[in-house]
């Protein structure tokens, strides 16, 4: 028997964004939001990066993703 690779699926930074913002706007659980959007465990990893860039007073980079601290 072989082994199955999946491919690792590649969001935009646009799609995080949105995911990411669905969360505290709609009040509903990330694992919800996770299910409609078919994207699993991943959609928790946005948000946690995303809240702790607020809680240490940056502004969150598209997608939840540290900001690299350039462009604006």
């Amino acid at each position: 028997m072989g082994v199955i690779l999946e491919k690792r699926r590649k969001f935009d930074p646009e799609f995080r964004e949105g995911a990411v913002r669905i969360v505290p706007e709609t009040g509903r659980t990330i694992a919800e939001v996770a299910e409609d959007l078919g994207i699993n465990e991943t959609l928790a990893s946005w948000v946690s990066r995303a809240r702790r860039a607020v809680a240490a007073g940056e502004r969150p980079a598209q997608g939840g993703q540290q900001a690299s601290g350039h462009g604006a």
